[in-house]
């Protein structure tokens, strides 16, 4: 039988050609194992995060009634009830993202999982809806920090999926959402004040109304509203002196001030902020010894 022989700079120009084909070619869909508690979707496919961050329902401070009512809805989601997708907006800092984060660590031996989503991927919701529509998980579908600049039109495939869609209502997932914003879309000054002509062409809108209605609609379509605000001085302190304690270290007098310190360079009193200086002094201590 006769041997083919393949010269090197044959081999070394069909190793090449290969390597360029690869790159065109798309990513092996990655291994879907529903045993893991969360997942971050990318380029098209469910990638499995296998030790997701904890985060404790009881380290969360100052924000009892959101706790509650978040606790609720999502029993209720576990359990088969009805419930409602979540809106979590308000001040920076201040726990919305974390709350969401917690609910995993304390629910997911109940069958909980989580589905990170990028706004910007927001047209895929339908893709995720099909892949885990016979599930017998519980699955929170999550966007942080979510809004929309006037021009996107991702806000439309979120409004389907939430209300508005002969296919809405499935029983195994919903949608968890954080944002600084409360309607989600821009507003304008214009938008509030009476009815006139504008002779700046983006202005001219012939039933105003009808665009306001628009951009309130999105967050409309979210059933539970949740408003996070701004830490007082003293509920950032008791957060700090919780973090520092964890760590079997004393909150003393020279920490309080520090902490006040950090927080006013910081410009803000916030749970991120209380986090942020407390890994700051507890690093510093363990290193000085």
């Amino acid at each position: 039988m006769a041997t083919i022989e393949i010269s090197q700079d044959l081999a070394e120009h069909l190793t090449t050609v290969l390597k360029q084909l690869q790159q065109t070619l798309p990513d092996l869909p990655p291994t879907l194992n529903f045993d893991a508690p969360a997942f971050r979707w990318k380029n098209g496919h469910l990638h499995p995060i296998l030790a997701p961050k904890a985060f404790y329902l009881d380290q969360l401070k100052g924000i009892d009634t959101q706790k509650k009512k978040i606790i609720q809805n999502t029993q209720q989601f576990l359990k088969g009830y009805p419930a409602n997708d979540v809106l979590l907006t308000g001040a920076r800092g201040t726990g919305k993202s974390s709350i969401v984060r917690a609910l995993l660590t304390e629910y997911q031996n109940e069958g909980l999982r989580l589905i990170e989503i990028e706004r910007d991927d927001l047209a895929d919701l339908p893709k995720i809806k099909t892949i885990i529509k016979d599930r017998t998980e519980k699955f929170i579908i999550y966007c942080d920090d979510l809004a929309f600049n006037a021009e996107d039109e991702n806000y439309r495939s979120l409004k389907s999926v939430l209300d508005g869609s002969l296919e809405s209502g499935h029983q195994n997932f919903l949608i968890y959402a954080t944002s600084n914003r409360r309607h989600l879309l821009p507003e304008f000054m214009h938008e509030n004040t009476p009815i006139k002509q504008i002779d700046v062409p983006q202005y001219k809108e012939l039933h105003p109304q009808e665009a306001i209605e628009e951009k309130i609609s999105l967050s409309d379509r979210f059933g539970l509203w949740l408003s996070f605000y701004p830490m007082d001085q003293q509920l950032y302190l008791t957060v700090v002196q919780q973090y520092i304690e964890h760590a079997n270290l004393i909150f003393s007098e020279e920490a309080r001030a520090e902490a006040l310190r950090w927080c006013q360079l910081r410009g803000q009193r916030s749970g991120r902020a209380a986090y942020q200086f407390s890994k700051h002094w507890i690093g510093t201590q363990k290193l000085l010894g």
